[in-house]
């Protein structure tokens, strides 16, 4: 069986850092990876994409609308806008964090109210993570996106991998206690 994930987020979230240790867990653990990035105008905090699929025999990493087992939104704005990707029964992941793109920022657009109200009516199965108030609570702020890692990791069911490791190979040591503790933070979530 083939899983599909969505991760979503904006440019500097570490989208695609969770992306890569995921990557780097499923094959450790056998599985057939595809992995897609869209990085779109990242480096000025546009909308950063990464289409995962794992499974014994995977051949595109492409999710079609209504495919996604589990989207991951590191910012609730684009877990609105990537939403149709989402199977029926899926499950949403959802940092309750607010991130205002260019439009927002330049007084073109208002960043809507009501969107985590909106997900929840929306979706049956979501959990809304207040990751950075969580993050900062660690001492850390820019450790939001390892805790989500640890969100997504109990929602798959994969604690058996050995993740912790993965973050010490793809952190830098100064940083390791802080994102471990992240980590573990959010798989009691």
């Amino acid at each position: 069986m083939v899983k599909s994930l969505l991760l979503v987020g904006v440019g500097g979230q570490g989208t695609i850092l969770v992306s890569r240790i995921l990557s780097q867990g499923f094959v450790n653990e056998g599985y057939d990876v595809k992995m897609s990035e869209i990085h779109g105008m990242s480096q000025r905090g546009g909308s950063v994409t990464t289409q995962i699929r794992f499974g014994e025999k995977v051949y595109s990493p492409s999710i079609n609308t209504g495919e996604a087992d589990v989207i991951v939104a590191f910012e609730k704005l684009e877990a609105a806008r990537y939403l149709n990707h989402l199977k029926k029964d899926g499950i949403l992941i959802v940092n309750d964090e607010e991130m205002y793109p260019l439009p927002v920022l330049s007084g073109l657009a208002e960043y809507p109210d009501g969107v985590i109200e909106a997900l929840k009516d929306s979706v049956d199965n979501i959990k809304v993570i207040e990751a950075r108030r969580l993050a900062e609570e660690l001492g850390e702020v820019r450790a939001q996106n390892i805790l989500m890692l640890g969100c997504l990791v109990k929602a798959l069911g994969l604690e058996n991998i050995d993740w912790i490791q993965l973050i010490k190979e793809n952190l830098p040591e100064r940083v390791h206690e802080v994102n471990i503790k992240a980590f573990e933070k959010g798989l009691s979530l």
